[in-house]
This record gives structure tokens, C-alpha cells and sequence, in this order.
């Protein structure tokens, strides 16, 4: 029973703002019932634009924070345990680093780079990073604020295996350093792998100032500018980002729940053991 109470006031929590949101949006009082804030979305200016950049920012912030993360993790569980302190504290100091501080910092080195680069080479970088079609300076910020989530994840999977032994065994098999990687260490962290992708996806998704102060306009962003003067559509669109939000996140969730073959390295015949 009490289960049941608590699962019951949790989903109210939940689900009662949600179901008024959506009611506000198909309900206008005096004319009944219409979705047109939802039809009005696909040909809404910006829409498609923001929230393929959303997407493209968040694959672009997972894809480099797990190819920072995890060898450096693998390397220090295999080889200096006595770094694995040094490597949290790194991977912490932006839990303890405001946004708006962060982004000030970001800020104050775009507006250094044309005075001090515009002669050397690097010049046409500075100003690559910050094109509006794809700003990877973003996906830069995003990947030093997911860092905290990507390590506890990455770390707790970690502790669950015995890297050394699997390492060890895969190399006395014959397995070189990047088929140990993908097809020994990687299927064991899974799990890890997807929640980790999971906890960055819902940051860069929600993720407004930064973006907003850098003066571009992701999915976030894009919502906000149109709440002013469309308030149902913008709603609409709250609701449906928190949709497209929970499918991804069930796919990494399936992804890191799939039932695959036990991992490991290379096979050897009963009598080669």
C-alpha cells in the first residue's frame, strides 16, 4: 500500500504540470478544443533549424566527452592508481564553476582571439570554432560541464569490473591495445557508456545560458525567444522537446541494456588452455 502511495504522489508530481501544460495549449476557453500549436510548429521559423543544432551539439559533446574520459580513466585504473584522486578533482572543479562564470571566461578569450591572432594561422580556427552553423565552441563549454557526470558514471562501471585481469588476459590471448578497447573494456561499460551519453544529452538539451550570452541559438534558446509573443507554441514546444528528450533517452537506455554476447578476448580451444 505504501508503495503504491508513494509511486502515486511521485507520478502526480510528475504528471500534473504536464497534463496542464497540454491543456493550456489544445484548450483556448470560448472556442474548444484545437491543435494548432502543434500543427504551427513544423512551419514555426527556427524550429527545425534549433533543434537539429541541439541534436548535432549533443551527439558532437558525448562523442568527444567519452573519447576523453574513458582512456584516460582505463589508463589511470591500469597504470597509476595513485592519479585517481588528481583525475576526480579535475573532473569535479565544474560542479564548483557557475555557468556565467564559465561563460565569461569563454567570452572575455573570443573577444582576445582577432587582436592577438589575427597574423598566425590559428586565426581561421578561432573563427571556425564559432561559426553559427555548427558552434563548436559549445560543444567545448558542454563537454567541460558534463565532465563531473561523465566520470561518476564512467567510474562506477570501473569499479564494477576487474579491468587489470581482463586487460591482462585479453593481452595474453594476443589481443592488440585497440581490439582490448573495443571488444573487451567497451562491452563491459555498457551500461556506464549509456548513462553517461544519457546525463549529457538532457545537459545540452536543456542547457540555455551559455548559449544565449555566446549569442546562439539552440533548441533552448529558440524556445525562449518565442515565448514572449507565442506562449502555446511555446509550451507546445516544451512539451514536445521533454518527448523527443525521453525517446532518446530510451534508446540509451535499450542501448545500454542489450543482451549481447559475453565480451572478452580472443577464444582458445580447451587443450591451447
Amino acid at each position: 500500500m505504501w508503495r503504491g502511495l508513494v509511486l502515486g504522489l511521485g507520478g502526480a508530481y510528475f504528471l500534473v504540470p504536464l497534463i496542464a501544460s497540454f491543456v493550456f495549449t489544445v484548450h483556448t476557453p470560448g472556442q474548444g478544443v484545437s491543435f494548432e500549436a502543434y500543427t504551427a510548429l513544423l512551419s514555426a521559423d527556427g524550429f527545425t533549424q534549433s533543434l537539429l543544432l541541439s541534436l548535432g551539439l549533443a551527439a558532437a559533446t558525448i562523442a568527444l566527452s567519452l573519447l576523453l574520459a574513458v582512456p584516460a580513466l582505463v589508463a589511470v585504473r591500469l597504470g597509476a592508481p595513485r592519479l585517481r584522486p588528481v583525475v576526480e578533482v579535475m573532473c569535479m572543479l565544474p560542479l564548483v564553476v557557475p555557468p556565467i562564470a564559465l561563460v565569461t571566461g569563454i567570452s572575455t578569450v573570443l573577444r582576445w582571439g582577432p587582436d592577438h591572432l589575427s597574423r598566425t594561422p590559428l586565426y581561421q580556427t578561432f573563427l571556425a570554432v564559432q561559426n553559427e552553423d555548427f558552434p563548436f565552441v559549445l560543444v567545448l563549454a558542454y563537454t567541460v560541464m558534463a565532465l563531473p557526470f561523465v566520470y561518476r558514471s564512467l567510474d562506477a562501471g570501473l569499479r564494477a569490473i576487474d579491468v587489470p585481469t581482463l586487460v591482462e588476459a585479453a593481452r595474453n590471448c594476443g589481443a592488440s591495445w585497440p581490439y582490448v578497447m573495443l571488444r573487451v573494456i567497451l562491452p563491459n561499460l555498457r551500461s556506464s557508456l549509456a548513462g553517461a551519453a544519457f546525463l549529457t544529452l538532457a545537459l545540452v538539451l536543456g542547457e540555455f545560458s551559455i548559449a544565449s550570452i555566446l549569442g546562439f541559438r539552440p533548441f533552448a534558446v529558440w524556445i525562449v525567444s518565442i515565448s514572449g509573443a507565442q506562449a502555446r507554441m511555446s509550451v507546445a514546444v516544451s512539451l514536445l522537446s521533454l518527448v523527443i528528450t525521453w525517446l532518446l533517452l530510451l534508446v540509451l537506455s535499450r542501448a545500454g541494456t542489450a543482451q549481447t554476447g559475453t565480451p572478452g578476448a580472443p577464444r582458445t580451444s580447451r587443450k591451447e588452455s
